[in-house]
């Protein structure tokens, strides 16, 4: 099978049968580290929000939201704003449903974003969302490009190549690679960005993608697997592990702008800092002096390059007549394509 079927397959059964997160789970995310990743994606939407005329029907989109965490940080930033938008959260996991709806008062839970009103502005977030999405490998042999698929070989799940020639679904300008490079597209987040892409375009709003990648592109398999925090072999336990891969967010910035959203990326830590959690920790800390240590922690966890600051990247879309999102370089902003 394709690697995509794999990866889609096992994270089906994984992520609808369990609660994978936390010290007890099998991953931490950036919202479960610190209150102060939440809010400063709350006042990132309501900054956009607010220099966008305030609009009094835009509403709350989040993808794959966990515990419901960010929700509610980000919740609190923005009320602090001004800005209290019906929630709606794209969950497939009922697990997961039922602690976010512990948490947060009057959701509104969707499959997929399809049922999401498309006749208001959105300001949506997603973070670690992509990076379960399946991807398609490709992989130069002597034969020329191929699928590279999973199969049997000696009795045990291992790589293959396919059969077909694939060389006009690399991109032209790698199909030139050394012979065994392997290339990596995302079919599902491409369609999630052009579908996103064009809503903006029509409904106005923003979004902001935060996630583990790359914004240039690169060769190489990225596909990993993680259970109980450790990284394991991607065969060992399908179904019951985290399947996950890098986000090609150079790919998606271009689909974006020829939807006609404008796009920014920058690294986490630059966007983080850029938006004052500096600020905040020392807030904090002031509110807080016995917990300085655990919020120092968090903060350079989330913003040291050697952390989480230049693994993860970020991404804005905005509607191409809407602001453009605080704390992104203006040599990275690009523009909506005519």
């Amino acid at each position: 099978m394709p690697v995509s079927r794999y990866m889609g397959e096992s994270n089906a059964r994984y992520y609808t049968t369990r609660d994978p997160l936390g010290a007890a789970g099998d991953f931490t995310t950036a919202p479960e580290i610190s209150q102060m990743f939440g809010e400063m994606a709350g006042l990132w939407l309501a900054d956009i929000w607010a220099r966008a005329g305030r609009p009094a029907d835009a509403i709350y989109v989040e993808l794959g939201p966990g515990r419901g965490t960010l929700a509610k940080d980000a919740s609190r930033a923005m009320a602090s704003q001004g800005l209290r938008p019906e929630m709606h959260l794209v969950e497939g996991s009922q697990a997961l449903r039922q602690v976010q709806g512990g948490l947060l008062a009057g959701v509104k839970f969707h499959d997929t974003l399809d049922t999401i009103p498309d006749d208001r502005p959105i300001l949506l977030l997603a973070n670690e969302f992509l990076d379960a999405l399946p991807i398609r490998q490709l992989v130069l042999t002597e034969r020329g490009w191929r699928e590279r698929l999973i199969g049997l070989e000696g009795g045990s799940l291992a790589f293959v190549s396919g059969p077909n020639p694939m060389d006009d679904a690399v991109p032209e300008g790698r199909r030139s690679a050394p012979l065994g490079s392997i290339v990596e597209t995302c079919p599902a987040a491409a369609a999630l960005v052009e579908a996103l892409a064009r809503r903006l375009d029509v409904q106005g709003g923003a979004a902001l993608f935060i996630d583990y990648g790359h914004l240039t592109p690169r060769t190489g398999s990225t596909l990993q697997a993680v259970r109980a925090h450790e990284k394991l072999d991607v065969f060992a336990a399908p179904g019951e592990m985290d399947l996950t891969a890098h986000v090609d967010f150079a790919a998606l910035d271009a689909i974006a702008r020829r939807e006609g959203a404008a796009s920014s990326l920058t690294t986490q830590g630059a966007w983080l800092n850029a938006m004052g959690i500096g600020l905040r920790a020392r807030a904090l800390v002031t509110a807080a002096p016995d917990r300085t240590k655990d919020i120092e922690d968090a903060h350079d966890r989330l913003v040291q390059p050697d952390a989480m600051g230049e693994l993860f990247k970020c991404m804005a879309l905005t509607a191409r007549d809407w602001p453009r999102g605080a704390g992104f370089p203006e040599g990275q902003r690009r523009k909506a394509e005519p």
